[in-house]
C-alpha cells in the first residue's frame, strides 16, 4: 500500500501535468517551441472548416500573441490610455482588467504592442515596446515592479520598430534583452526586479547592428552547460545561465534591418535564421576548457532557406517554417544535412495566401496563419507537401502577424483589437 507522502506526491504531479496540458502560458507555448502535443485532435479541413464560436473586442492595437492559463487569456495592446496588459475571462468572453503601462502609446514603426505575456504562478511578466519590463499580479493587473531598459541598462534596439521580446521566466529569475553593450541580457529576481547579473558583449562582428533584435530567449543545455540562446542585432549568442557570461556568438546570420525568429535549440545544436535575404545556420555547441564553442555545421543562403518572421518548428530531424522574405512558402528542412525536403508557392489554391506565416504545431499538423489572415493546415511530414485545407477567418485587418494559439480544442487568434475563437 502506498504511503501517504508518496501518494500525495503522485497526486500533485498528476495535477501539475493536467493543468499544464491545458495551458499556453508564454510565447510559443509551454516549452517555447511552438508545439502543442498530446491533444488527440485529428485535424482535417478538406471537408469542413473550424466552427467560428465568437469574436470580442477590447484587446487594443498590436501584434502580440496570447497566453492562456486557468481559463484566463492575457495579451498586450495599445489602448487610448497607453500600452496595456489585458486579461480576458474565456468563459464569459469579458475583459476582466486592463492595466496601462505607458502614459501614451509608444511611438515607433507599425504602432502597437508586440510582447506575449509570460505567466508564472500568480504573476504576469511583459516587455513594453518602449522598453520596460513589468511584473503584474494576474488576478487584478496590479503592478508589482518595473525596470526600464534604457534608463537602468543603457538598452537599445537594432532598429526602430520597438522592443518585441517576450521575457523568459526561469526558476527564480526573469531573463530579458535590453540590448546594451554592457547589458545585452540581464537576469532579474522575478519577485523584486533586482538585478542578478548582466551580460557584457564585445564586438560581435560586422553584420547586423548593435542592440537587441526582435527575438525571444530560449534555453539550451548543449555540451552539458545550461545557457540562454538569443538572436540579437549582431547575430545569435549563447550566455551561461548561472552568471551571464557570453559563451559564444555567431555573426553571419545577422542582417542590418531586423533579426526576428526565435532560435531553435536541440541536443548539442542551435538552428537560427533571419530574413532580408540572409539565410540560416546550424551550429554545433561543444564544451571547451573555458566555456562552449559554436561551430558552423552548414550555412544556407537566403535562396535556399530564410525565415522572415512567424517562427520555425522542429519535429524530430525536420524543421518546418515559412520560407522566403515576406512570402511564407511552407518548407520542410532536414536538420542534420540542411537538405530541403519540400517547399513552394501554394498560392494557386482556392484560398488566397500571402505574406509571411505565423505557425503553430498541433499533433502532427501545422497551422500557417498568413499575413492576409488566411489559415492553412499543413501536414508535418517529410514525405511531401500535404495541404489539409484552409479557411478565411471572421475578421482581418492590416497585417496579420499574431501567432495562433490552441488550448482545450479551441483556436484563438488575435487581430488587432479583436479576439476570435474557433472550435477545432
Amino acid at each position: 500500500m502506498l504511503n501517504a507522502r508518496l501518494l500525495t506526491a503522485m497526486l500533485c504531479c498528476f495535477m501539475i501535468q493536467t493543468v499544464s496540458a491545458k495551458d499556453w502560458p508564454q510565447w510559443r507555448g509551454p516549452n517555447r517551441n511552438g508545439k502543442l502535443e498530446g491533444t488527440g485532435l485529428k485535424l482535417d479541413w478538406t471537408k469542413s472548416q473550424p466552427k467560428h464560436l465568437w469574436t470580442i473586442e477590447g484587446l487594443g492595437k498590436g501584434y502580440a500573441s496570447l497566453s492562456i492559463a486557468d481559463g484566463k487569456l492575457y495579451t498586450t495592446g495599445n489602448l487610448p490610455e497607453g500600452q496595456a496588459v489585458i486579461c480576458v475571462d474565456l468563459a464569459s468572453h469579458e475583459r476582466v482588467w486592463a492595466t496601462p503601462l505607458t502614459g501614451a502609446a509608444p511611438k515607433h514603426g507599425y504602432p502597437g504592442s508586440r510582447c506575449t505575456p509570460t505567466l508564472d504562478g500568480n504573476f504576469c511578466y511583459v516587455v513594453t515596446s518602449d522598453g520596460q519590463i513589468v511584473c503584474l499580479k494576474r488576478n487584478d493587473g496590479e503592478v508589482v515592479w518595473r525596470r526600464d531598459f534604457k534608463e537602468d541598462f543603457n538598452g537599445k534596439m537594432m532598429s526602430g520598430w520597438g522592443f518585441s521580446e517576450s521575457p523568459l521566466v526561469d526558476g527564480d529569475w526573469v531573463v530579458c534583452t535590453p540590448g546594451g553593450s554592457e547589458s545585452m541580457l540581464v537576469a532579474l529576481n522575478k519577485n523584486t526586479g533586482e538585478e542578478v547579473w548582466r551580460t557584457s558583449v564585445p564586438d560581435l562582428g560586422e553584420k547586423g547592428k548593435d542592440g537587441a533584435g526582435y527575438s525571444s530567449i530560449v534555453i539550451s543545455k548543449a555540451a552539458g552547460v545550461k545557457q540562454y540562446v538569443q538572436l540579437v542585432g549582431r547575430g545569435v549568442i549563447g550566455v551561461r545561465a548561472r552568471d551571464g557570461k557570453l559563451l559564444w556568438n555567431y555573426n553571419k546570420v545577422a542582417n542590418g534591418t531586423a533579426n526576428i525568429p526565435t532560435p531553435v535549440p536541440f541536443d548539442d545544436y542551435v538552428f537560427a535564421s533571419s530574413g532580408y535575404g540572409t539565410g540560416s545556420v546550424l551550429l554545433k555547441l561543444s564544451k571547451t576548457r573555458t566555456g562552449v564553442r559554436a561551430t558552423e555545421e552548414y550555412f544556407l543562403n537566403g535562396k535556399t532557406f530564410q525565415n522572415h518572421h512567424g517562427g520555425m518548428i522542429r519535429e524530430g530531424e525536420y524543421l518546418y517554417a515559412g520560407h522566403q522574405h515576406n512570402k511564407g512558402f511552407p518548407t520542410c528542412l532536414h536538420l542534420p544535412s540542411g537538405e530541403v525536403k519540400w517547399t513552394g508557392d501554394i498560392r494557386n489554391q482556392d484560398v488566397s495566401m500571402s505574406g509571411s506565416a505565423a505557425i503553430t504545431y498541433v499533433d502532427g499538423q501545422i497551422l500557417f496563419r498568413y499575413q492576409n489572415g488566411t489559415v492553412a493546415l499543413v501536414g508535418a511530414t517529410p514525405d511531401g507537401f500535404e495541404m489539409n485545407g484552409a479557411f478565411t477567418p471572421d475578421y482581418q485587418e492590416g497585417k496579420t502577424w499574431s501567432h495562433p494559439v490552441v488550448v482545450d480544442g479551441k483556436l484563438y487568434m488575435r487581430e488587432q483589437d479583436k479576439l476570435m475563437c474557433y472550435e477545432l
